[in-house]
């Protein structure tokens, strides 16, 4: 059957004998993108439908890749889809014309090439259009400039979909077939997790290494306090490693003036930060608004899709979010200008002139700008009352980044004095900010001048207290999402788009879990990775997962045949699942506990289900025995004093604390009980977890109340 093109003849016939051309239509990926774009292009010569998503993609009940015809790829339409491809379908079928408008990357690009498939159009015709905002102008002027479908685009995302359909899904059934069923393995979810792992096992393996410092207290010749910190010895700075390197040094002190050396004082600037890529978009709402990669992302689109504002109605507030460019377009760089101009002051506006901003090292999809407001204008504040409280914070992060980063510098004074007792070398370095440049706008953390007391060249200082201490090295962090994502890109792991669902992934999988904000691999997490890497070792390589990134890019630039990339890959993958059939021995995760079976009085073992961890009985299957495991904290029920607290997770994941006694005993908390009471009212006592700290307080608000008004009349 021929394709038809995106332009159609068509022509509604209506009573009276008048004709009208029909309309045009527009097909996004989403209900909201819709609404908000059919707004701005009108009803009356537009039609815009959502396709929820992709349309077409590989079967999921089978490999769905004919490896023996040149690993084509076998799609077919997503079931639940009928709804949505029938609409589209009529709808294409009566509009003259019909514009393909998913998002502006891979993706977008192959589910355009999906639906014209469908939809029977020609792709070499210009029916796909792109934008990077949801605004009026940027809607209107993409319609006028359609373009054909990149099929160098399609075909970097169909070698990507490929690749990771055969290593997930002919490595994933040799994991149900020796450990347990569920599990699953992927190209960037299994590097992910050895990440964490491999960080775990240096943690365990890390040893301790002392060291020591020394604070001088002194006070200067006006009887001002200052405090040095020991450097070295005749400008050479030296490690104090242990107790007797610091005697050795007290020991030379002994009855030698502390006198001023040096003096030096200088300028320090400090550049405003690069306006948001995902990556950083991430990083910053999980340190500055504590969101998850998946909160912040999700949130984000709600922004780019469209909000509806009092007095303007439904507009995108910032530009597309799956980006890794710091580029920003110079009208966008203008209106940003006109701002800080206008509200701050021409000195807070950094004119960088014809100066060109200096390119990535590393390759960037440099096809769409940084994240970025889409008006300036449109202040945080102005519109708050339009947003949600997280939607505010989000808006309010990317626009402050983006204004700052069109700012002078912030500018700090410098004093570093240099003291000698001997030759033995102390330093104290003070600041001062002498002008605050971006950080007036992008600033989230308090910062105190360090201002040091008035000191001359040559003054003898009276030494108040010498004050030796003793520290230990501390073993490499475990992996918060902020810094994963940030390690990931550094890696070239992944792009901007997969890393809030690959850490959604590996947390739902249970390979990693959460302690506070930190990610700890679980041991089913340890036992996947080893399987992986004694056996798939090349397939959750870091360079090796690297090095595809790399070559989808080449693809992309249509520099090379996707399929041919494939078949590289997958040769090496057959080789390794025939030789891990053979290998690989069932792994045995069951626990046996101390707990003993109601029923035949054998010892329960922790097995691991679909929904996680639970109690089966060890004679299974003649005694089919199970029970829940109850997570107990070591404190009795402060209601009915028998029963064990234990902590539980409500429908929606969220921690909370009960009564083992349930539903004997309602006893329910959100924040964990101490086991010890309330001196005062007599209440129990409660862990409270804020941002910065842990504190044990009263249950009993009105209690807590009193007590917090006390302290501030007293403070």
């Amino acid at each position: 059957m021929k394709n038809k093109k995106c332009e159609f003849k068509y022509i509604k016939k209506i009573s009276g004998g008048v004709s009208l051309m029909a309309k045009t239509l527009v097909i996004v990926e989403s209900p909201a993108k819709a609404k908000t774009i059919e707004k701005f292009l009108g009803k009356s010569h537009y039609t815009v439908k959502a396709s929820v998503g992709h349309v077409r993609d590989l079967p999921k009940s089978q490999l769905g890749v004919d490896i023996e015809n040149n690993f084509e790829p076998q799609y077919i339409n997503i079931r639940g889809k009928g709804d949505v491809i029938k609409e589209l379908k009529k709808e294409a079928k009566k509009s003259k014309q019909v514009y393909l408008a998913t998002d502006p990357d891979r993706e977008g690009e192959a589910i355009s090439w999906h639906l014209a498939h469908i939809l029977n159009l020609d792709e070499s015709e210009d029916c796909r259009i792109e934008f990077n905002e949801i605004t009026k102008d940027a809607i209107k002027k993409a319609i006028k400039h359609p373009r054909n479908i990149d099929i160098n685009l399609v075909d970097a995302q169909q070698a990507r979909r490929v690749l990771d359909r055969l290593l997930g899904y002919q490595i994933s059934p040799i994991l149900w077939q020796k450990v347990r069923k569920g599990l699953s393995a992927g190209r960037v979810q299994s590097v992910t997790t050895k990440l964490i792992c491999d960080r775990e096992k240096e943690i365990k393996a890390f040893i301790p290494k002392e060291y020591w410092t020394i604070d001088v207290e002194a006070k200067t010749v006006k009887d001002k306090d200052i405090t040095l910190k020991f450097y070295g010895k005749n400008d050479e700075k030296i490690e104090l490693e242990n107790e007797e390197a610091v005697n050795e040094i007290l020991k030379e002190m002994e009855g030698k003036d502390l006198k001023v050396e040096k003096i030096e004082s200088k300028s320090r600037r400090k550049s405003a930060p690069k306006p948001f890529t995902t990556s950083m978009l991430q990083q910053e709402g999980a340190n500055k608004l504590f969101f998850t990669t998946k909160k912040t992302m999700m949130i984000a689109q709600e922004l780019y899709e469209g909000i509806d504002i009092e007095g303007e109605g439904t507009v995108g507030l910032i530009s597309y979010i799956r980006t890794d460019s710091k580029r920003i377009s110079d009208e966008a760089k203008e209106k940003a200008k006109g701002y800080i101009v206008n509200n701050l002051g021409e000195n807070y506006y950094k004119n960088t002139g014809d100066k060109k901003e200096k390119k990535d090292t590393k390759k960037v999809q440099d096809a769409h700008e940084a994240i970025r407001p889409t008006s300036v204008d449109r202040t945080p504040e102005s519109i708050k009352a339009s947003l949600s409280k997280d939607q505010y914070k989000l808006y309010n992060l990317i626009w402050r980044r983006f204004v700052a980063s069109q700012m002078e510098d912030s500018v700090f004074d410098i004093l570093n004095v240099e003291c000698k007792i001997g030759d033995i070398v102390f330093k104290a370095t003070g600041s001062k900010m002498k002008f605050d440049g971006y950080t007036k706008v992008y600033n989230f953390s308090e910062r105190e001048d360090k201002i040091l007391p008035s000191i001359e060249k040559g003054d003898i200082l009276n030494i108040e207290n010498i004050l030796p201490d003793q520290h230990f090295t501390q073993p490499p962090a475990r992996y918060t999402e902020a810094s994963l994502v940030k390690t990931l890109e550094e890696l070239g792991i992944g792009r901007p788009s997969t890393y809030a669902p690959t850490i959604a992934t590996i947390l739902n999988r249970e390979y990693v879990e959460k302690q506070g904000t930190s990610l700890c691999p679980t041991e089913l997490g340890i036992i996947v990775t080893d399987i992986l890497e004694n056996n798939f070792h090349k397939f959750i390589d870091v360079d090796f997962t690297a090095d595809m990134e790399s070559k989808l890019d080449v693809i992309e630039e249509g520099n090379t045949d996707w399929k041919k990339i494939v078949s590289e890959s997958y040769a090496p993958l057959k080789e390794a699942i025939e030789e891990a059939l053979e290998n690989i021995e069932k792994v045995n995760m069951d626990e046996e506990t101390d707990e003993i079976c109601e029923n035949c009085g054998s010892n329960m073992v922790i097995k691991y289900g679909r929904f996680g961890k639970f109690m089966a009985c060890k004679n299974y299957p003649d005694c089919k025995t199970t029970r829940p495991i109850m997570n107990k904290i070591g404190v009795k029920c402060p209601k009915c004093e028998e029963g064990d607290i234990i902590l539980r997770k409500s429908k929606r994941g969220k921690a909370f604390y009960g009564c083992s006694n349930y539903p004997n005993c309602d006893f329910v908390a959100w924040n964990k009980p101490t086991g010890e009471f309330c001196e005062k009212c007599g209440s129990y006592m409660v862990e409270k977890v804020t941002k910065s700290e842990t504190k044990t307080v009263c249950s009993n608000k009105e209690c807590n109340k009193e007590t917090k008004e006390h302290n501030d009349g007293k403070e």
